[in-house]
């Protein structure tokens, strides 16, 4: 798929997501042939699909699908997540109103704790760029709050200490898109995971500082992106979780295995 195939892709996908969300979104997804996409272009669906979903504040059950087709399984259905805390979930594919206290939207229901361990490689990267996409919506948010609003006769954008949290914020989010990128193996994966969960949680402190007040209203999306960012993180291992695992890792090879050739 050249350049302008993934523009048009990322246009036609934009637009569905913009008009749709949960179980409608799933169904506007399959019509347009997302089980083909992921079975034969998974390098462009995962991250396009699931960037896009940050960026709109929608969501779709396609996470179980990237972790059915990962297990050589038939798409279309639901398998347990291990979620932080050693709990488990289901993400369901009909819409419900069980959802988590933290993201009521999502419908994630608690689920016995499973023996088998689904593939978690697969899965961790299309959650590390729906953290990402979550994390630039908000940092789109904060920037333009900064350029409109006015403190003591002087753009908002022009203070230095406003300055900071938004280049901070987009440091951490390039660098989170970097290691996804390289991400090619399972550590690569657990990773990346961990980056983008760490960026997406700086891109929500950061902005939330910089929005002050508003941010918490109900009024305004920037609540409804952190909501969804902590939710994220803590799906087939948290930030924090992953880290200590790759550290132990790296104690126990006594060395650090290369993430890029350069």
């Amino acid at each position: 798929m050249d350049a302008a195939e993934r523009d048009l892709l990322a246009g036609t996908l934009r637009k569905t997501m913009a008009a749709a969300s949960g179980q409608p979104l799933d169904t506007a997804l399959a019509d347009l042939g997302w089980a083909e996409l992921l079975t034969e272009q998974t390098d462009v669906a995962v991250p396009t699909a699931f960037r896009l979903l940050g960026e709109t504040g929608a969501h779709a059950p396609l996470l179980n699908d990237v972790l059915l087709h990962a297990a050589g399984r038939p798409l279309g259905g639901t398998l347990p997540m291990p979620y932080t805390g050693g709990a488990w979930v289901v993400w369901e594919r009909a819409d419900t109103t069980a959802g988590t206290a933290l993201d009521p939207d999502l419908p994630l229901l608690t689920a016995p704790a499973e023996d088998t361990v689904p593939p978690l490689s697969a899965g961790r990267v299309a959650l590390g760029w729906w953290l990402l996409g979550t994390g630039r919506a908000m940092l789109a948010l904060a920037r333009q709050h900064a350029l409109d609003r006015e403190q003591f006769g002087r753009p908002l954008a022009s203070f230095q200490a406003v300055r900071h949290r938004l280049a901070e914020t987009l440091v951490a989010l390039e660098g989170a898109e970097a290691t996804l990128v390289a991400a090619t193996d399972a550590w690569g994966a657990l990773l990346a995971k961990a980056a983008a969960g760490q960026a997406a949680l700086t891109a929500a402190r950061h902005c939330q500082q910089v929005l002050g007040g508003i941010g918490f209203t109900a009024e305004h999306d920037l609540h409804r992106h952190v909501r969804r960012a902590m939710v994220l993180d803590g799906l087939l291992g948290s930030a924090r979780e992953l880290t200590r695992e790759a550290g132990a890792m790296l104690r126990a090879g006594g060395s650090a295995p290369r993430l890029v050739h350069l």
